[in-house]
């Protein structure tokens, strides 16, 4: 059996039976290293790189299998021989596990308090260095149907249209929805702005007849004032 570090040796260089995909058609899936795992992802390495070489870079750059969570196609594309074709694919394979970890987190979640929302969220947006806009679509018992980032901004602001909140809601025939954005400076006390889009979002939520149960501001525990994390506009009677 191979250890993690043999991950670094070449390819050519293990025996037939330490290979992983042999390892993984005599031993299952959880025997492998992260490494292997990865391998098997990728599927094929370069001329100057094997596949075990190149899943090793992933892990290294990312911290960790679970870092590469917070990756998109431009980080997949700057590790070398990873080309565009491979770096979509990889970007699908972190999707698929984020809605996967995502479905089972919210199986029975009800979502009617805004640490719930943070929760949610965090592990989405805690890395962004950019402002998102996220919608959440709610049942008429709080638990969520889906959940779609609508817009992306600047460093230093997002803006966000009524039908752009409402129109993932419509559908998917939400009976209401919580609308949440990230601070990349991670303190979450709201902007002029944020006040007066929340009052533009909750004036339109009335004319859709989809009510706006908050809009809830992330941020980071250490950057926020109040030591939460976040800013309810529900809980801060603003809405």
């Amino acid at each position: 059996m191979i250890k993690g570090s043999a991950c670094l040796n070449s390819l050519r260089k293990l025996n037939p039976q330490d290979r992983p995909q042999e390892r993984l058609e005599k031993l299952g899936p959880a025997p492998l290293t992260d490494q292997e795992l990865l391998a098997m992802l990728i599927r094929s390495g370069t001329a100057q790189r094997d596949v075990l070489a190149l899943a090793d870079d992933l892990v290294r750059q990312a911290g960790s299998l679970a870092g590469l969570l917070r990756w998109d196609v431009s980080d997949f594309r700057r590790v070398r021989g990873i080309g565009k074709v491979k770096a979509l694919q990889l970007s699908t394979f972190v999707e698929i596990a984020k809605r996967m970890m995502r479905g089972e987190r919210t199986k029975n979640l009800r979502f009617e308090t805004p640490d719930v929302v943070w929760e949610y969220l965090y592990p989405e947006v805690r890395s962004d260095l950019v402002e998102r806009v996220w919608v959440m679509c709610l049942d008429r018992k709080n638990k969520l149907i889906r959940a779609e980032a609508v817009t992306s901004g600047t460093a230093t602001g997002s803006l966000v249209h009524a039908r752009e909140v409402f129109r993932p809601a419509i559908r998917h025939g939400a009976t209401a929805v919580i609308m949440a954005h990230n601070h990349p400076s991670g303190d979450p006390t709201p902007s002029a702005a944020d006040l007066r889009v929340t009052k533009k979002i909750c004036k339109a939520a009335e004319h859709v007849g989809i009510d706006l149960h908050d809009h809830v501001i992330l941020g980071e525990l250490e950057n926020d004032p109040n030591e939460v994390g976040y800013f309810s506009f529900s809980e801060a009677g603003l809405l």
